[in-house]
This record gives C-alpha cells, structure tokens and sequence, in this order.
C-alpha cells in the first residue's frame, strides 16, 4: 500500500534527523570519543528508528482501517511486520 506524501512527511523528518544523528556518531568514534558518549548516541539513533519504524507501521494500518475498515486488516501481516521491529 503507499501512503500519502502528506502521511508521510513528520516520519521521512525524523529519519533524516536520526541520519544526521548516525553520522554524527561514525564522528565521534573516528575522532576518538569516549566510549559512554557514542554508545548513548548510538542509543538515541536506535530509539529513533525503531519509532520511526512503529510510525510507518501505524500509519499503515490507520489507511487500512479507515479504507477497508477492520475486516481488511491482515492480523498475521501486522504481527509480521511489528516483529520485524523488534
């Protein structure tokens, strides 16, 4: 299914911001920094992407619903893909 653009906007924002945040942790480690300081960057990258991700899947499932209603949501299929997240 593809989302709006609209839908879609605030969540390819924050993936570009948790790209920018990445790069700057490949920085600090090539530079030398201490390890406590990247791997709590590394955190908030990861946390970033993981909600990017919830995001997506529930952005999705809202457009189903509200197209199809809840008859043409696929149970299995959202279980797939929220463990995929996981």
């Amino acid at each position: 299914m593809q989302l709006d653009p609209d839908e879609i906007k605030p969540l390819i924002t924050r993936l570009k911001r948790a790209h920018g945040h990445l790069a700057s942790v490949i920085r600090m480690l090539e530079d030398g920094a201490e390890c406590e300081d990247a791997l709590t960057q590394l955190a908030a990258v990861n946390k970033a992407l993981s909600r990017g991700g919830y995001a997506l899947v529930a952005n999705g499932l809202q457009r189903c619903l509200a197209e199809g209603g809840p008859d043409s949501v696929d149970a299995k299929k959202m279980e797939k893909l929220f463990l995929a997240l996981a």
